[in-house]
């Protein structure tokens, strides 16, 4: 028997959108396939995106309301994000029709992404809090000196602990999930991508096209944006010295802040807001992406493994996944691991030949639809079970 779940989104569900939106395509599309009746609000909307949400979802199954981005300048959004970080980005207008929507009678509130938790606050006993990624590990072990990021820290850890029911991206941050909230109840939704949509082709290395090592990722995200800096300074200039005919093509958004106030270093190219990522995945060689932390599943690594990028990153960079190293990835810690392994697939293609076909097949065992779509339907059900019955109108 199909239920009425409301689905609150901090993007909008595109399977070309942004890293969550992929998930969120999968995700309304295998509960609408279930027969559930779903209602969505997705939040930071650009222009066009109402127009392509049309193209894949049928109004007659799907209730999608997409509402704009919110600007975040302003003294009272900046005061709004000191006390409740994030929640700027949901409109009035969002606000007022999901609070609409939660008068009539609904089974599931489905908030993805934490800081969705703030528009869930009345409705906790009926909500499934869905956490892709935590500052409390992000900003790592040393001790949090800024007065925003320690804001962020706590209040996380208050919102987390208001919810009986969350969803993990990984194992690794339900357990942490588990650590601050000891009296919720903590399952573990892997973040798939639906993989017909990434095409595996042969690939051909000619001796006139330069090897070229590559990052694709959003660099306003602290851990990418972290990444990008660590490749250009410290690895890249030890696998040019070792492959002088090596290339390094960074591309995605605000990736020009990584060399902004500095002249591009030789043989590096920096691509800004590309309209499609794939054809520069394509171009790619090695993906070497070596965050020092980051937690969550990490969309561009997965999208690399569909692809048929071989990859080389840290254990962060394939959390989610049962990646083992020199099989599906090269996956090290320190600087030299990871020159050592970018270096050994761009001098032995065979070596790189194997790898890529072995990620592909990994993702694809990951990426299975119909048990992701399980897994959620088992939260609700546990969430159901407590025997609150559906909020009705009052």
């Amino acid at each position: 028997m199909g239920r009425r779940v409301v689905v609150v989104m901090i993007e909008p569900p595109l399977p070309f959108g942004s890293a969550a939106g992929r998930w969120y395509y999968v995700l309304l599309k295998g509960l609408v396939a279930r027969g559930h009746e779903v209602t969505a609000f997705a939040a930071n909307c650009r222009e066009g995106d109402s127009a392509e949400a049309a193209r894949w979802y049928s109004p007659t199954q799907l209730d999608l309301r997409c509402f704009p981005a919110v600007a975040k300048a302003g003294i009272h959004n900046k005061l709004q994000t000191l006390r409740r970080p994030y929640s700027y980005v949901f409109s009035d207008a969002l606000r007022t029709e999901l609070d609409a929507a939660l008068r009539r009678r609904f089974d599931v509130l489905h908030c993805e992404q934490h800081w969705a938790g703030w528009l869930a606050m009345s409705h906790r006993p009926r909500t499934l809090l869905n956490v892709h990624y935590l500052y409390d590990i992000d900003l790592g072990p040393t001790p949090v000196t800024q007065l925003r990021d320690a804001l962020r820290v706590r209040r996380e850890r208050q919102l987390l602990r208001c919810f009986p029911a969350l969803g993990a991206v990984t194992n690794r941050l339900a357990a942490h999930l588990a650590q601050i909230a000891p009296r919720s109840d903590v399952h573990t939704l892997p973040l798939v991508l639906d993989t017909s949509f990434y095409p595996f082709t042969e690939r051909q290395r000619t001796t006139e096209v330069p090897p070229t090592v590559g990052l694709i990722g959003s660099f306003t995200w602290g851990p990418s944006y972290d990444a990008g800096r660590r490749l250009i300074d410290r690895l890249w200039p030890s696998i040019a010295a070792r492959v002088p005919r090596a290339r390094l093509l960074i591309a995605g958004r605000s990736a020009a802040q990584l060399i902004a106030g500095r002249p591009c270093p030789h043989g590096v190219t920096v691509v800004e807001d590309m309209p499609d990522a794939i054809p520069c995945f394509m171009d790619i060689d090695v993906m070497l992406y070596a965050p020092a932390r980051g937690s969550g599943a990490k969309v561009k690594v997965f999208e690399a493994f569909a692809l048929g990028t071989p990859v080389v990153t840290t254990p962060d960079g394939v959390e989610g996944l049962d990646a083992i190293d020199g099989v599906h990835a090269g996956i090290g810690s320190d600087d030299a691991d990871l020159v050592e392994r970018t270096v050994a697939l761009l001098n032995n293609p065979a070596a790189a030949e194997r790898q890529r076909v072995a990620a592909r097949q990994l993702i694809e065992r990951h990426c299975d639809l119909a048990r992701a779509i399980d897994r959620v339907e088992a939260a609700h059900d546990a969430l159901c079970r407590r025997g609150i019955p559906s909020v009705a109108s009052r």
